[in-house]
């Protein structure tokens, strides 16, 4: 095993040793638990289940085609949930941060993956609780022991079959008493909420599948808000489905679910597994993987990247209007996020040039000279190398430009600012991309009168975004895409990274230091066959990439 592998830490229910699959991959001193007095074997069986899939995804396919697999990460485990009774919900933050210093006594490479989620704090209608304020903390690196930012994936939270009735399933997944449960919605982390391609049963079996394939697992919950708070979940792996006979409720099956590992091995080497849980652990897989693969990139980079490689499936359009506005993907961003990643094209545009991934600092904030007061003090601009000739060659052929912009925001300590997006947020970066025609001096301006944002639903730009303002500019992770002709495309070259409001924007605090923010920023030319002679023009060009650092206060 490489000495420098990437690690997958649970945080769950502990994971048992004994299993032939799990050993190789989860030595004995990599076992911990957020209290000492709790034993370390997984009594419950969930978090062996999870580690299954961490490692290998879902063993059905794998147990059939019996080729051989290759495992390049490792996992730790943290027991984060006692065996007997349960965590004080007052105490959820501290248990977890308890947890994540346990096992940071070693430095490693980590993607912590919790799929434990609260009911406490239902409803919270998207905005912040103590437990997502500790993981927004953690993330960013401003709690716990280590200092530096950590990757944090958590699931959607399930919904109980017995709530299903006689109607669609979606309605009982889209309905307020079935939104996401603390702490999901945290704005650092990556949600994960659960689809399922798992229609098929046995002929002359009885029931059917609920869920047709490629849409909401049954089981995953959704996001009831719809104006300031984050997009959530952020994407949906396979999570299983349920079978449905005449007469509720729905029921889980086995050809309907995904294949793991049992904790009572040997007893029984394998068990079923399914919901938010599921696809928590299989997101968990690939990000690692991801992340092996550059290992330089930061945690924020990588989740942008992630994120940004996911796609809704076409029964998820499906629910879609024919020509959609931009406040009809509102919905499909409450069931799906940004849909089901593709690790394939989040690697592609790691190592391809058209895709620009830049990994930046900015200081947001600072005061003004000449009044004393707090100011937005920087901007990035960047001004794009465009592959210009081709792309006016292709002269009125399409092309889709894809941008993410992703930074970890620290909470704002104060109970009362969880009201308030520009409150609870220390800074909020946004992005914006000059319009056809419009030069420096014009796209500055108009950035500028765009920086004092009002609290509340943003107003909607009228442009050529796919999804809008509305929906973009909200948490820490911004993701966006236009199509636009390829001239056009040609002379929108300046992209500008600038802040809005946020609690670091205080006059007290700035007296003191200017708070560094990190982002990343990933540009991405979608021009289907077209991209090799695009590919050439910008291999040439890249070094001229170009980077201005603007005063404006």
């Amino acid at each position: 095993m490489d000495p420098n592998a990437s690690y997958i830490t649970l945080l769950d229910t502990g994971v048992s040793r004994a299993h032939p699959l799990i050993q190789p991959a989860l030595a004995a001193a990599d076992r911990h638990a957020a209290n000492p007095a709790w034993g370390l074997e997984d009594i419950k069986g969930h978090g062996t289940q999870l580690a299954g899939l961490a490692l290998f995804g879902d063993l059905t396919p794998k147990l059939q085609d019996m080729l051989p697999v290759s495992v390049g990460h490792r996992l730790e485990s943290v027991k984060l949930l006692p065996d007997a009774g349960f965590n004080p919900h007052h105490l959820l933050g501290a248990v977890t941060r308890n947890a994540i210093d346990a096992v940071e006594m070693t430095i490693r490479r980590r993607t912590f993956t919790m799929a434990t989620t609260t009911s406490d704090d239902t409803p919270h209608d998207g905005a912040p609780t103590s437990w997502s304020s500790e993981i927004d903390q953690l993330t960013a690196g401003v709690s716990g022991k280590c200092s530096d930012p950590r990757l944090i994936l958590i699931s959607a939270g399930n919904i109980d079959a017995m709530t299903s009735g006689a109607g669609h399933y979606l309605e009982t997944c889209d309905h307020p008493d079935s939104e996401l449960e603390s702490p999901s919605q945290a704005w650092n982390a990556v949600c994960v909420g659960a689809y399922t391609e798992k229609a098929m049963l046995p002929p002359g079996e009885s029931y059917t599948a609920l869920a047709p394939s490629g849409d909401l697992s049954p089981a995953s919950r959704t996001a009831s808000w719809t104006s300031q708070w984050p997009l959530k979940p952020d994407v949906v792996l396979e999570g299983g489905n349920w079978a449905a006979g005449t007469v509720p409720p729905p029921l889980t099956h086995g050809w309907l679910s995904l294949l793991t590992t049992d904790h009572n091995y040997p007893r029984h080497s394998f068990c079923f597994s399914h919901d938010t849980s599921a696809a928590t652990a299989l997101a968990a897989k690939q990000i690692t993987e991801l992340w092996s693969d550059y290992p330089s990139l930061w945690p924020e980079t990588i989740r942008g990247l992630y994120v940004s490689s996911a796609r809704w499936t076409e029964q998820m359009k499906s629910h879609l209007p024919a020509n959609p506005s931009k406040g009809a993907y509102a919905l499909l961003f409450r069931r799906y996020g940004y849909g089901v990643p593709d690790l394939q094209r989040a690697r592609r545009s790691a190592s391809n040039a058209l895709t620009l991934i830049v990994q930046d600092e900015i200081t947001p904030y600072g005061l003004s000279e000449k009044t004393g007061g707090d100011v937005h003090k920087e901007l990035r601009l960047f001004e794009l190398p465009w592959p210009v000739e081709e792309l006016r060659k292709l002269g009125s052929a399409l092309v889709t430009l894809r941008v993410t912009l992703s930074s970890f925001v620290a909470p704002n300590p104060s109970e009362a600012s969880r009201g308030s997006r520009y409150r609870y947020a220390s800074h909020n970066l946004r992005f914006k991309l000059n319009r056809a025609g419009e030069n420096v001096q014009q796209f500055l301006a108009r950035i500028t009168r765009l920086a004092e944002p009002v609290d509340g639903p943003p107003n909607e730009e009228d442009d050529s975004w796919t999804f809008g303002s509305t929906r973009r500019d909200v948490g820490s992770l911004h993701i966006d895409q236009l199509t636009c002709r390829a001239s056009d495309l040609a002379r929108r070259n300046l992209l500008a990274v600038h802040p809005v409001a946020g609690w670091w924007k205080n006059k007290k605090l700035l007296e003191k230091t200017l708070p560094m923010v990190r982002f990343a920023l990933i540009i991405e030319i979608d021009a289907s066959e077209l991209e090799t002679k695009l590919y050439t023009e910008v291999a040439t060009s890249i070094t001229a990439l170009a980077k201005a650092q603007i005063i404006v206060g």
